[in-house]
């Protein structure tokens, strides 16, 4: 099916189109033409909206599929749902799956089942085996049957020495590893973020600083191997102004955040509802404030989903007892347009385009003539409602539900594939 884009507004703050409003022309799923204006001429769908824009595809470097092991919370085709509904033409898969993402067989797996779907689904590997921290996975056997990078999700590792030799291996066989930061040894049984509203409601602080000076050890072990690390989702003030400065100091890191930690405060939490019991936790406004300005000025290079599906029996019980994590895929656009707002629209497509593509070493996709179509298109200056029959997810633990949110994904292109909600 060829496709005529009409009149939309181009984010590619790499190329000469950048911000100009054009007509684009798909034809067997390439770019065949950019014009001022293209006539349809024969069988073309013609797609126009007021306010549409276009970029290329997004990318979520941080999501579960729950498959194999937790089907019932989420499951492959699903999940893909999601991702094209919430604007994803790629999204990158950590282990939180049973058996482990910890050998080429569930490697493999995992882009069989997911072989030419809409969307192109990229599996972590684990660093451990189980994820556990103990012992280190096989990880040149599962790069070679197709795992892009290497988490163990968030199980943060605590042995200090097993992240220096990971990050030395990594180098070795040219790949990345990615940890999650959090000293469970300060921030063990936290529930929410260490604060006055955790003092108020009665509920177990996870301190920022179980999570600074787990970024802190991880730069200085960076900086004595040499080597390359992503820390996928910080959440405070310190955690973003220690990777500043390393990355100034001329260190090999990279970061990201999740949508909805540029969004929302901890005080979202004072009714107890525990779709907001997340890890990492919300935390204060002033740390949001320093999360949003860390992204503006390039110190957070990704902004991903952290899209983590519970089931009700997860979800519904006190608080203390509740699973943490949401689904996101969906809304992850419409947090970072809330906390970042339409003028920094090229920083949240930036960040979710050109940065995580450049993290992996994968090929970039631009807007341009001849180049095959990944696109995103989206809408900045209207609301969309979440609802549950517009859900896909098989999880309902979303917030968002019946909430105006800013921005509307209109749909996805990749390759001869289109989605469109």
């Amino acid at each position: 099916m060829n496709i005529l884009i009409k009149e939309a507004t181009i984010i590619s703050s790499n190329t000469a189109l950048n911000n100009k409003v054009m007509d684009i022309l798909i034809e067997g799923g390439v770019i065949v033409d950019i014009k001022k204006t293209i006539s349809p001429k024969g069988n073309v769908k013609i797609i126009e909206e007021k306010g549409l824009h276009v970029s290329a595809g997004w990318i979520d470097m941080q999501t579960a599929s729950c498959d194999p092991g937790f089907e019932y919370k989420e499951n492959l085709d699903t999940m893909i749902k999601c991702a094209a509904a919430g604007g994803f033409t790629a999204v990158c898969v950590h282990n939180y799956n049973l058996p482990a993402l910890d050998n080429k067989s569930q490697i493999e797996y995992l882009i069989n089942k997911t072989r030419n779907k809409i969307v192109s689904v990229l599996p972590f590997g684990t660093i451990t085996v189980g994820g556990n921290g103990k012992d280190m996975a096989e990880m040149y056997d599962m790069k070679m049957s197709g795992a892009i990078a290497f988490s163990d999700y968030k199980h943060p590792i605590k042995d200090a020495g097993m992240v220096m030799r990971a990050l030395q291996y990594a180098d070795n066989i040219e790949t990345l590893v990615v940890t999650h930061c959090n000293d469970e040894s300060i921030s063990m049984a936290g529930q929410m973020n260490e604060g006055a509203v955790a003092t108020t409601l009665g509920l177990k602080g996870m301190p920022a600083l179980a999570e600074e000076l787990m970024v802190q050890r991880n730069l200085s072990i960076l900086e004595y191997t040499n080597g390359r690390i992503h820390i996928p989702t910080i959440s405070t003030k310190g955690s973003a102004e220690l990777i500043k400065k390393a990355k100034s100091a001329g260190m090999n890191v990279t970061c990201g955040v999740a949508a909805v930690n540029l969004f929302l405060d901890d005080s979202v939490l004072k009714d107890f509802d525990t779709n907001y019991k997340l890890d990492p936790p919300l935390r204060t406004k002033k740390d949001v404030q320093a999360l949003r300005t860390a992204v503006e000025n390039g110190t957070i290079d990704v902004i991903v989903s952290d899209h983590l599906p519970q089931d009700a029996e997860s979800k519904e019980l006190e608080f203390d007892h509740a699973d943490m994590g949401m689904i996101n895929l969906q809304t992850a656009f419409n947090c970072a347009l809330e906390g970042l707002k339409e003028k920094n629209i090229e920083s949240i497509v930036h960040a979710l385009t050109y940065n995580p593509r450049k993290i992996l070493g994968i090929d970039q996709f631009e807007v341009k003539v001849n180049e095959t179509a990944n696109l995103t298109l989206f809408v900045i200056d209207k609301n969309t409602s979440f609802t549950e029959d517009s859900n896909h997810s098989r999880s309902r633990n979303s917030p968002f539900f019946g909430q105006d949110l800013k921005g509307k994904v209109v749909g996805i292109l990749n390759g001869t594939k289109s989605f469109f909600n």
